[in-house]
């Protein structure tokens, strides 16, 4: 955003340019350039904004499917708790500590 002026080199009668004028002229260029240096790096910015979020919308299956696993996992875990009291898997008995406690009484 360059701002243009008509040169004064071959014009005599137009008076010369001030201290104050050429001060500001220099400032609202860079101020203008300045913009635009903004501008640039938002728009990286922006960007890389889009490929973190692209990057983390790859990933929602994966978090759903590993969720899903927790929770099977969660209940399988709330079942054994459940018939730890029926007893132990594979012993023939529906309460394996009460059996081996009534033959030691015996």
């Amino acid at each position: 955003m360059s701002l243009s002026r008509p040169s004064n080199a071959f014009d005599g009668l137009a008076p010369e340019e001030s201290l104050f004028e050429r001060e500001r002229t220099k400032l609202i260029d860079d101020i203008s350039a300045g913009f635009e240096e903004l501008l640039g790096h938002t728009n990286v910015l922006n960007r890389k904004l889009e490929e973190v979020y692209g990057v983390g919308k790859e990933f929602t299956t994966v978090a759903a499917l590993w969720g899903k696993f927790r929770e099977l996992i969660k209940e399988q875990q709330t079942e054994l708790a459940q018939s730890a009291d029926v007893g132990v898997p594979g012993t023939g008995s529906s309460n394996f500590t009460s059996n081996v406690a009534n033959k030691n009484n015996n």
